[in-house]
């Protein structure tokens, strides 16, 4: 499936405006950067790196914590298996080349 980023909270990794290509069901690792429902509203889905897992469930965080309306397991907990769509494999756009610095 294909996600595009918006807001802050992933930066530097991912920028607002990164479309991701994601792979649904596919085994999480530490350290991967996932997409997730959010728990309090799932409809809404958020590209979070799963930093560890944790009893039943994986601790999502995000990489930039200042980012304004941030919302990562410091805020709603552990989230659990089912909770996860899918693996983030690639980001495909913008190419390397023509991504603002």
């Amino acid at each position: 499936m294909r996600v595009r980023v918006e807001g802050d909270s992933m930066l530097p990794v991912l920028r607002p405006g990164d479309w991701l290509w994601v792979r649904r069901g596919a085994p999480v690792r530490a350290g991967d950067l996932v997409v997730a429902r959010l728990p309090s509203d799932p409809a809404l889905l958020i590209v979070k790196r799963a930093a560890w897992r944790e009893g039943e469930g994986w601790w999502l965080e995000s990489d930039n914590q200042r980012a304004p309306g941030r919302r990562d397991s410091w805020d709603f907990g552990a989230v659990p298996p089912s909770a996860l769509v899918g693996r983030v494999v690639l980001r495909y756009w913008p190419p390397p080349f023509l991504r603002a610095r």
